[in-house]
């Protein structure tokens, strides 16, 4: 019998191990490797986590379940310490397997499955960018409806896009903490500007959502109202993710945002955050009204922790906004799931 170690010990490790579990129960996975324990659990999905340099089995077939960008060094760097047998998880691999995981679990709708229409929707979607990101090896290839934004646009001169998120109404002044959010603030202020659409939305330079040409058939047919990634998986539960990337002082700051602007939602977070899902990415393509509806919910909040949090953020420039957002994305579309008609896709990633 073959025996499966997997790579990372975070999310997309997760997310590997329990798809595969759930569909290939015939499959044994042993264990999580990482290099060293550093912040990583020492188990993870009831198995243990082991340093590269602790396990003895070096013939176990490792399974490197990290972001597709890392892959090529972590691949030498076990081959390196003596495990020659592994394979990389690419995302277009990871997703699919997510998405037929929860397909099994029955949760949500997956876009790819619905019934298809004989009427395209009118799609405008913005692709965030920005002067400092990194080269890509392998270039977004977007389809026609996707359009480049400038985020952050007010802090250079170089036309890097189609679009700047400092025109019109707009933050972009606040990227150095809002990240991508500046952007998507500047299309919710400017939805009026865009030739009439029947859904907008907003990916990264190197993430975007997988929706072909076949699943915009779907849109109309379905009366769907916003398409979101598949949610990732965190062990115990959603609150781990911002143990990762959000000081205690800036959670503790969104809390008492939400008490204050939004109790109803301060109320509903435990019962959201003690489950294991979590929307990444802030990436999502949703009707105008959606759009509006979401914006005029968030950025006061997100407001509001500028002002309390510990600095203020005109103090700083450490993109915890656009990490926050992350978690007010997924506590107001778990808590609104009811009221909006929700499709799910897998993310694609760009290296």
């Amino acid at each position: 019998m073959v025996e499966y170690a997997i790579f990372g010990a975070r999310s997309v490790a997760l997310d590997v191990c329990k798809s595969l579990q759930t569909l290939y129960p015939e499959i044994t996975i042993v264990g999580f490797l990482v290099s060293k324990f550093g912040n990583n659990p020492r188990s993870l999905a009831g198995l243990p986590v082991f340093e590269v340099d602790d396990y003895p089995n070096k013939d176990v077939h490792v399974l490197i379940a990290t972001s597709e960008d890392i892959q090529g060094n972590l691949s030498n760097y076990l081959h390196e310490s003596g495990f020659h047998n592994h394979t990389c998880i690419p995302t277009a691999v990871e997703i699919e397997l997510m998405e037929k995981y929860y397909t099994k679990l029955g949760l949500w709708n997956s876009l790819h499955s619905l019934p298809r229409g004989d009427e395209f929707a009118q799609l405008k979607v913005f692709s965030a960018k920005s002067g400092k990101d990194r080269p890509l090896c392998n270039i977004a290839n977007f389809p026609n409806w996707v359009h480049y934004v400038h985020a952050g646009a007010t802090f250079s001169n170089e036309n890097i896009a189609e679009y700047r998120d400092d025109e019109g109404e707009s933050i972009s002044y606040k990227n150095r903490n809002y990240c991508e959010m500046t952007a998507f603030y500047w299309m919710w202020k400017n939805l009026k500007s865009f030739a009439p659409v029947d859904y907008v939305g907003l990916f990264h330079y190197r993430r975007m959502l997988d929706i072909s040409d076949d699943d915009i058939l779907a849109l109309k047919k379905n009366d769907i109202d916003i398409v979101l990634p598949y949610p990732m998986l965190h062990e115990p539960n959603a609150y781990e993710h911002h143990t990762r990337y959000i000081k205690e002082s800036d959670w503790e700051a969104m809390l008492r945002a939400l008490r204050e602007v939004r109790p109803e939602y301060y109320e509903a977070l435990d019962d959201i955050f003690s489950k294991p899902y979590f929307y990444n990415y802030n990436m999502m393509v949703a009707r105008p009204r959606v759009i509006e509806e979401y914006g005029e919910w968030l950025f006061p909040i997100l407001e509001r922790i500028e002002e309390i949090s510990t600095p203020k953020g005109c103090e700083r420039s450490d993109r915890y906004i656009g990490y926050l957002s992350e978690s007010l994305t997924t506590l107001y579309f778990f808590h609104n799931a009811e009221r909006y008609n929700i499709a799910h896709t897998g993310r694609l990633m760009f290296t």
